[in-house]
């Protein structure tokens, strides 16, 4: 058999060695001058399990190459490129074709310019490698299985090539080891972006959801049943993944080119993630392959919520920092450059994009974050949802709600994608998620983060916080854009609890119950319990509504009036009463607010925390809105401290009989922020609370 092989990569030389040690004439082709030089010099030598082979080749330039060619062989990314398809379709004999070996799977430009009936596909399975020119290290043999591009026949042609071909056998199917052997280097790709060996990467247990994940979503698009071949079986990803770790095999060259056309979702981040380390954006690390697991289960967990707006791709960061490699989620309300500030509004998600980051994400891109997707939210953090919006559902029940307005945000913590998450807070709007979710949530002192760059509800009462799997990853990304230091471990503590507070009537008795139980566990670890007065509180709190109705209607007034149908029907509402609150009694809320404030700050003279509940219910069907009887309800607890302004954190510390988790809230003077941190990881630690798995997993 007279054959031309177009590339000199390892296997293109490996099949020419083979073929002439068989007695076949084969000519190399190569646009790349030195290999050609070399190669006619030295000719190919091959080192491997069956010992070491010299052979002596012919090797040409594509200009070179004879007008007429019979069997001709195309090697890794070269059967995509447009100069060879030219090449090869003028030359071609008429009883002659193409053999494909490990084509990519969407090259269309050859199949184009010859038909698929002049194109025969080969896959071979060996691992080999380029030591220089003309020289390959194989280190094992593998299979090498041919076949009909356009049909299931074993021809003539195909069964003669695999008598000639290394180790060939001819197929029915090659579509489906042209398939499973994508899925395999697809793993191998995904894994190489650590800089970890193989091995490594597959024993981890952390990442194998992920791999399995990716393995599954590459063979799920082939169009015939998927073949297994040598360790590879992809009815059995598991077992897979397990022989893969232990194999020689690696990624082969060109894999990136070969798989880049992939679809699915898995596959576009893995492909962006290579190019961006290609690019010299990221460092090979073990980060990367964090970022890809976190996007798995951000597309199985977090789209079942209804928790996820954009994902983005290998995002920008810098190359080190405190937060180094932290996959951060964003509420849909915060500037994020390219991205529309959605703010759970169908329209404003189909808006010009932000031109660049809200400072708080500038701030943790520049402490090495991963900004890595948006998160959905009630419309405009107003309390109610728009009806064309998906409401974000509760990760232990998914016939309930997350909550709002940072829902989506509270939903991907608490079903375990990502273990931090930004969020917005005007009334709870962190807190009242974080308990319904079993998330810890954290809302700073007032001005402690920039509020630029983030869409205005009522600027009084608006903060920016951050929602967590644990007290100890808010703590960290809190202190880094903060660029603080920590507080030394609290011990015991001096806790505060309002007197009746437990006793009032819209309270579940379960709640109560658990934070009865809560206050006592903390009393046996140490800490002294103190009762106190909270009427302070409640006389500050009356200004709330004014003050946040007035500021809403100020925000956006001036837009319901051209365009009401903007809004959705429950938003409109509640933003359209802000119009009755006149300056006059919004300016007398200010007032009394701030001649209320210093007696609100009396109630943290004598303790170090004010323990009080988070929210008097567990999580509803959905969200109430907040000019309702339970929307009303659902605040109690939480905005008094967007009036004071004080840092309030909310912590899970048990689950009711139907499986809902309940939170309890720990608040502290303005400005302690360190401080409570501190003492909420005190208290974590002293409640051991019993992690459980979502409904979604």
């Amino acid at each position: 058999m007279k054959l031309t092989i177009i590339g000199t990569g390892a296997i293109g030389c490996i099949v020419a060695a083979h073929l002439i040690r068989s007695g076949h004439e084969v000519l190399l082709c190569d646009s790349d001058a030195t290999q050609v030089a070399a190669i006619n010099e030295s000719g190919l030598t091959i080192e491997g399990p069956i010992g070491t082979v010299t052979v002596q080749v012919r090797a040409v330039s594509p200009d070179d190459l004879p007008k007429t060619l019979g069997v001709v062989v195309l090697t890794g990314a070269d059967h995509s490129t447009a100069a060879i398809a030219e090449l090869v379709s003028e030359r071609l004999a008429p009883d002659g074709y193409l053999v494909c070996l490990n084509p990519t799977l969407h090259s269309e430009l050859v199949t184009t310019a010859l038909g698929t009936q002049r194109i025969v596909a080969a896959l071979a399975t060996n691992n080999a490698e380029q030591l220089s020119p003309g020289r390959i290290l194989q280190r094992s043999t593998g299979s090498l299985f041919v076949g009909e591009v356009a049909s299931t026949e074993i021809t003539g042609r195909v069964e003669a090539l695999a008598a000639a071909l290394p180790f060939g056998q001819p197929t029915h199917n090659i579509h489906g080891y042209l398939w499973s052997f994508a899925a395999e280097q697809a793993v191998f790709l995904a894994g190489s972006t650590s800089g970890l060996s193989p091995a490594a990467t597959l024993e981890a247990l952390d990442w194998r959801p992920f791999m399995r994940a990716l393995a599954r979503e590459v063979l799920e698009q082939c169009p015939t049943r998927a073949e297994a071949f040598d360790y590879f079986n992809p009815l059995d990803l598991d077992a897979t993944l397990s022989r893969m770790r232990d194999s020689p095999r690696t990624i082969e060259p060109g894999a990136a080119f070969i798989l880049g056309g992939l679809d699915g979702p898995l596959m576009v981040q893995v492909s962006e993630m290579v190019r961006s380390i290609e690019r010299g954006d990221r460092p090979k690390d073990i980060t990367n392959l964090d970022l890809l697991a976190t996007y798995e289960r951000t597309e199985r967990l977090g789209r079942a919520l209804n928790a996820v707006v954009s994902i983005f791709p290998a995002p920008h960061r810098a190359a080190a920092g405190p937060l180094h490699g932290i996959a951060i989620a964003v509420k849909d309300i915060v500037d994020i450059a390219g991205h529309p500030r959605g703010n759970g509004n169908p329209e404003a998600m189909r808006s010009q994009p932000a031109r660049k980051d809200a400072p708080i994400v500038a701030a943790l891109r520049a402490a090495g974050a991963d900004i890595f997707v948006a998160t959905s939210l009630l419309e405009y953090a107003a309390g109610a949802l728009h009806p064309d919006v998906p409401e974000a559902l509760n990760p232990f029940d998914l016939n309930r709600t997350a909550g709002g307005s940072s829902g989506g945000s509270a939903a991907l913590v608490g079903v375990g994608a990502c273990d931090v998450a930004l969020g917005t807070d005007t009334g709870g709007s962190i807190r009242i998620p974080a308990h319904y979710c079993a998330t810890v949530g954290f809302k700073p002192s007032y001005g402690a983060l920039s509020l630029v760059g983030v869409e205005p509800l009522a600027p009084s009462f608006d903060h920016v916080g951050f929602l967590g799997a644990t007290v100890a990853a808010v703590r960290q990304v809190f202190t880094a854009v903060r660029g603080e230091t920590p507080n030394p471990e609290a011990g015991p503590l001096r806790v505060g609890i309002i007197a009746g507070q437990l006793d009032v009537a819209v309270l579940d008795p379960e709640i109560a119950a658990a934070l009865r139980h809560a206050i006592a566990t903390l009393t046996e670890s140490g800490c002294l319990v103190i009762e106190l007065d909270g009427s302070a509180l409640d006389a500050v709190t009356t200004t709330f509504d004014d003050i946040l109705l007035y500021e809403a209607w100020q925000v956006h007034g001036v837009r319901i009036g051209s365009d009401p149908d903007h809004y959705g029907p429950e938003t409109l509402r509640l933003l359209r009463s802000g119009a009755e609150i006149s300056e006059q009694r919004y300016a007398d809320a200010l007032a009394l607010r701030l001649r209320l404030l210093p007696a609100a700050a009396d109630i943290f003279a004598q303790i170090d925390v004010l323990l009080t509940p988070a929210v008097p219910f567990v999580a509803p069907a959905t969200t109430p809105p907040i000019d309702t009887p339970e929307g009303a309800a659902e605040g109690l607890f939480s905005g008094v401290f967007n009036v004071t302004g004080d840092p309030a954190i909310v912590l899970p510390c048990g689950w009711n009989s139907a499986g809902l988790p309940i939170g309890l809230q720990l608040a502290a003077p303005l400005g302690a922020d360190q401080a409570l941190l501190s003492a909420a990881a005190f208290v974590e630690t002293m409640l051991k609370f019993e992690r459980r798995v979502a409904a979604v997993h």
